[in-house]
């Protein structure tokens, strides 16, 4: 189907070409923004409970020193965690994708600097990783 240029489009494309009006440069408005979204990304596969709290913990201070704003923790889903078979402990925390949002939102000095943890991805069973949302630096 062949749509018909109207002559209201016409005229005005005849207007727009005659007119010595500057359209605004958008490129350039968007590169000279000073606010820039920074994203990081660590894997925590083969990493001990300890040890994942442990470089989570430096991790977080580390990006919010340097103006990240979102972490994607990558933590696997926990379907090889051979604590599934222990009936000792308990099957979420002892996995490191439920283990590690528990311990970062339990620790005050590192939700100061957290604006949230999404948790929708946590709680998933089809996802490996969640994200955290850092504040900014003053």
């Amino acid at each position: 189907m062949i749509k018909k240029i109207s002559d209201k489009d016409k005229k005005d494309w005849q207007d727009f070409l005659n007119s010595t009006e500057k359209l605004e440069i958008k490129d350039q408005k968007i590169s000279s923004t000073p606010n820039r979204y920074i994203e990081q990304s660590i894997d925590l596969h083969g990493y001990t409970l300890e040890e994942a709290n442990q470089k989570m913990t430096s991790y977080i201070e580390e990006c919010f020193l340097n103006g990240v704003n979102k972490i994607s923790v990558i933590t696997g889903k926990g379907l090889r965690s051979k604590n599934l078979n222990d009936p000792y402990q308990s099957n979420n925390l002892s996995i490191l994708k439920h283990s590690v949002p528990n311990f970062i939102k339990n620790n005050d000095h590192l939700m100061s600097k957290i604006i949230s943890i999404d948790f929708e991805a946590v709680e998933n069973p089809s996802v490996g990783n969640f994200d955290i949302f850092l504040k900014k630096k003053k």
